[in-house]
């Protein structure tokens, strides 16, 4: 992503408590009222794509990770959320929402039970997520960076002895904070999801929080008691996710990379990246 210095860089978790996925579905905000129905069905039959449900292109995240997917009343809206929708009206239809847990996305386990179609969530490409689930081109880079309250004195890692540094389960984050832990002398302590662990810097209750520069940089814009002290170049990338082994999902993340690389072409990925990051890529 490069938004700020270097803006591009990176993320994604899941909670790692076993917790039941959201029955609930959330309408994504693409799409106009034409798009959708039997044209759309077709259209994805032609291109040898099933879906899950009948004329609907059904997205799976972890919510919630503004700007990438958050709700905005009742519809869950973002850069991931505008993405995905090219491939929707490519296909001719409405794109659909389902909060699962992220560990569901990122194993490949919500595609095996036909929960959704393709997952989002400003994932980053690992080597492990690449054997468990198939992924598309590269659509965003991305990085980590240190969160603390205003006028903290950290900068580094390092400074942080004895602190207690919150981290998102399961995320590129975590790994970052956790590599160093021993030898630097702070704490990780894990929090469930990106909100709970910024709010906990927020309110002291940890000295700083490690997560993707693009969603940090975004809270702060929110909560201006925060600052990001530091931003650690770990060269990540986005990706979105699906099935890897049945030829319907690779059909499908064939036909996204297409979108994905329209949109680069005629301009469409500049102003959705601007809309969401008040700023235009450097990529």
């Amino acid at each position: 992503m490069n938004i700020v210095p270097t803006l591009s860089k990176s993320r994604r978790a899941i909670a790692v408590v076993s917790v039941a996925a959201l029955t609930l579905t959330l309408a994504a905000c693409g799409g106009d009222d034409t798009a959708g129905g039997g044209g759309g069905e077709d259209k994805a039959k032609a291109a040898g794509i099933t879906l899950v449900k009948s004329g609907q292109l059904t997205s799976c995240t972890h919510l919630s990770y503004k700007p990438f997917e958050f709700k905005e009343g009742t519809k869950v809206v973002g850069f991931d959320v505008d993405l995905i929708d090219l491939l929707a009206k490519d296909l001719g239809l409405k794109q659909e929402v389902v909060s699962l847990e992220w560990a569901q996305i990122t194993s490949g386990a919500a595609f095996k039970a036909k929960k959704c179609d393709v997952g989002m969530g400003a994932m980053t490409i690992t080597p492990e997520r690449q054997a468990a689930i198939g992924i598309s081109d590269p659509y965003m880079d991305a990085s980590q960076v240190l969160l603390v309250k205003k006028g903290a004195a950290y900068k580094t890692l390092a400074d942080l002895k004895g602190k207690k540094v919150g981290v998102q389960a399961d995320t590129t984050g975590k790994d970052y904070a956790t590599k160093t832990e021993k030898e630097l002398g702070y704490q990780v302590i894990t929090f469930p999801d990106l909100t709970s662990m910024a709010n906990n810097v927020k309110s002291g209750r940890v000295d700083a929080g490690v997560n993707d520069n693009g969603a940090l940089y975004d809270y702060v814009k929110d909560n201006p008691d925060t600052e990001v002290a530091a931003e650690f170049d770990t060269g990540e990338k986005y990706g979105f996710a699906a099935d890897k082994t049945d030829p319907s999902s690779v059909k499908l993340i064939e036909k996204l990379n297409e979108a994905l690389k329209k949109a680069r072409e005629d301009g469409t990925y500049k102003e959705l990246y601007k809309k969401w990051f008040g700023v235009e890529p450097k990529q």
